[in-house]
């Protein structure tokens, strides 16, 4: 049995690093795979936006040298001041530009000015605004043409600019420039499962399917870049910044780039294609989760199988050592019922002998257990009775004291014919001897479940009950009393309330004995369904090496003859009987006691 069972261990740990090896292998296998079905998507999707992009730009390309060459764009450069011509010139580009579907057209002066757009009669109309400072408007000055990618500093609308000069029998009279809108061609990238950005030779986003990514940069924003950009205004006065880039990696040739978002980070695959007739870099960004995720999948799937497949094994072989062992196992039993046979005889009066025996033992044993069970009864009565009495002699401390008081002050009273007032006290010494008498019926908190019955509770009066039996000792000690207790009630014991209360005070009145300031804070809030009941105290707090054992029977910090150490354990368990919870902690120096009660439900 042993050997079977080592076999087994050695087989399964065999086949458990195997399984391990095998799932490491494949799921790198399976995440190469499918990392080359993203970037062979990647690459088709790449293909054709950058098929697109260049479609769109070549439809434009030359239109800037057919308008140039038109008669009456030359007769108006050469005559830039003719208001005739400009009217007439306002109302053709306006019209030209919605046949060629182009965002925008304008002509401007050697000097850049422009005297003449398709945007005339708009806010943003381009007539009277100077342009010399873009690159479009210097090329074509220097070399006859010229184009440009950026936002306008007018419309603040991202675009390419195509433009050429018109040439007059003077020479070079202007410029003719043409935009065209490239968020037309965005509109189709939106809502897709990969991203299509558009960069600039610095980084910078100029287009992309994602509005939060325009003018972010994918590379660092130098010092160098920026003056590049700002020379040219390519950017107008937008805010540029860097998307927050994790890490650039490559895997298998492949770009990855994972990006820092609110959420999970989220990794990219990069297919990148540079368009230099246009200044661009295409790149196409498809997310790996999906990729990692089939990997996962076809993983657990194999484990999955090689799993089965194991067990399948290791039933079948355990089932043929099961078999041999079962043989083995009935040849021995057959062997030693025939042995036995033999000696059934001879062995009857020896086990007849020993069943006397175990008989007799058997019986002192029932005698011995029974005896031992009756004494332990009668200790764990005695046990609870001392437990008991410790516990009455600890919770009539208190209230006897205070009847000695009321009987002096009561005495007094008479004494000096003050009836009236010394009434006042014998009511309260009346309460204080129901009190004591009701405290009698409740202080079984450790031994058993108290009879009495749990109801709605005016936190308030309770407190204020247990302040007024206090009385006596807060005035003796001079502790301030701070109260901010709203009407809230609780459910629970009146009378184990008080009593919780009395003790946490008393406790906080010993603590404060000998401090400078004495304050006692009594705080209660609702918070949900329930009511949060703090009291904080200015005494020396609960070092952190007792806090472990402050709520255990018997266990004190004050002398001898100062309290048995059962009030904050008896506390501890009545809160609990309510369902509540009570906490003790130091803050700033003194001790904060928490008590979570529920808020009253009614009926109950």
């Amino acid at each position: 049995m042993p050997n079977r069972l080592r076999k087994q261990t050695v087989i399964l740990t065999l086949v458990s690093a195997l399984g391990v090896a095998a799932a490491v292998a494949s799921f790198r296998v399976m995440t190469d795979f499918y990392l080359e079905q993203t970037a062979q998507r990647a690459d088709n999707t790449l293909g054709l936006a950058v098929t697109a992009l260049k479609g769109q730009l070549d439809r434009y390309r030359q239109l800037p040298d057919l308008l140039a060459a038109q008669q009456n764009i030359q007769m108006l450069a050469g005559n830039p001041d003719d208001p005739v011509r400009i009217a007439q010139m306002d109302a053709y580009l306006k019209t030209t530009a919605e046949v060629l579907e182009a965002s925008d057209i304008y002509i401007m002066r050697t000097d850049g000015t422009t005297i003449s757009a398709s945007n005339y009669d708009l806010p943003t109309s381009f007539v009277g605004e100077n342009f010399a400072y873009r690159p479009y408007f210097i090329d074509a000055i220097g070399t006859g043409r010229g184009q440009f990618f950026g936002l306008g500093t007018t419309s603040l609308r991202r675009g390419y600019y195509y433009s050429a000069d018109i040439q007059t029998d003077t020479g070079t009279a202007g410029v003719i420039a043409l935009k065209v809108d490239v968020e037309s061609i965005e509109s189709a990238w939106h809502g897709a499962d990969y991203e299509i950005v558009v960069t600039d030779p610095s980084g910078i986003v100029f287009m992309s399917g994602r509005p939060d990514w325009l003018f972010s940069a994918l590379l660092p924003l130098t010092d160098e870049r920026l003056v590049r950009t700002q020379a040219t205004r390519r950017y107008a006065d937008a805010d540029l910044t860097e998307l927050p880039l994790l890490r650039s990696e490559t895997r298998r040739g492949r770009a990855l780039m994972t990006l820092v978002r609110s959420g999970p980070n989220i990794e990219y695959l990069v297919a990148s294609e540079a368009m230099p007739e246009a200044d661009w870099t295409v790149q196409v960004l498809v997310d790996t989760g999906p990729a990692r995720l089939q990997a996962r999948v076809a993983v657990a799937i194999t484990l999955l199988a090689f799993s089965l497949s194991v067990a399948g094994m290791l039933l079948w072989l355990q089932r043929r050592a099961a078999l041999r062992e079962r043989q083995s196992h009935q040849r021995e039993v057959q062997e030693q019922l025939e042995r036995r046979v033999t000696q059934r005889t001879q062995d009857l009066a020896v086990v007849n002998d020993q069943l006397q025996r175990e008989v007799a033992e058997r019986r002192s044993t029932e005698v011995q257990l029974r005896k031992t069970q009756t004494d332990l009864i009668q200790a764990a009565k005695l046990a609870a009775l001392g437990q008991m009495s410790a516990e009455l002699s600890h919770e009539f401390n208190q209230p006897l004291a205070a009847l000695r008081s009321f009987i002096e002050s009561a005495q007094t009273l008479i004494t000096r014919g003050r009836i009236a007032d010394a009434a006042q006290y014998l009511q309260r010494i009346d309460g204080l001897t129901e009190r004591m008498t009701a405290i009698s019926r409740h202080l079984s908190s450790f031994a058993r479940k108290p009879g009495e019955q749990l109801t709605d509770v005016p936190l308030a009066e309770v407190i204020t009950d247990a302040l007024a039996l206090l009385d006596w000792r807060i005035r003796a000690d001079g502790v301030e009393i701070v109260q901010d207790v709203p009407p809230l009630t609780v459910h629970g014991g009146r009378v184990r309330l008080q009593q919780v209360l009395v003790n946490v005070i008393a406790n906080a009145l010993d603590a404060m004995e000998d401090r400078p300031t004495r304050r006692l804070t009594i705080r209660a809030e609702a918070t949900g369904d329930q009511i949060r009941l703090t009291l904080r105290d200015t005494g020396i707090g609960v070092p952190d090496t007792i806090r472990a054992r402050i709520f255990d029977p018997f266990f004190s910090t004050k002398g001898v003859g100062r309290g048995l150490g059962l009030g904050l354990s008896i506390s501890y368990n009545i809160i609990k009987d309510f369902g509540g919870e009570l906490a003790i902690a130091t803050i700033d120096g003194g001790a904060e006691v928490t008590i979570w009660l529920k808020q009253h439900i009614g009926g109950q």
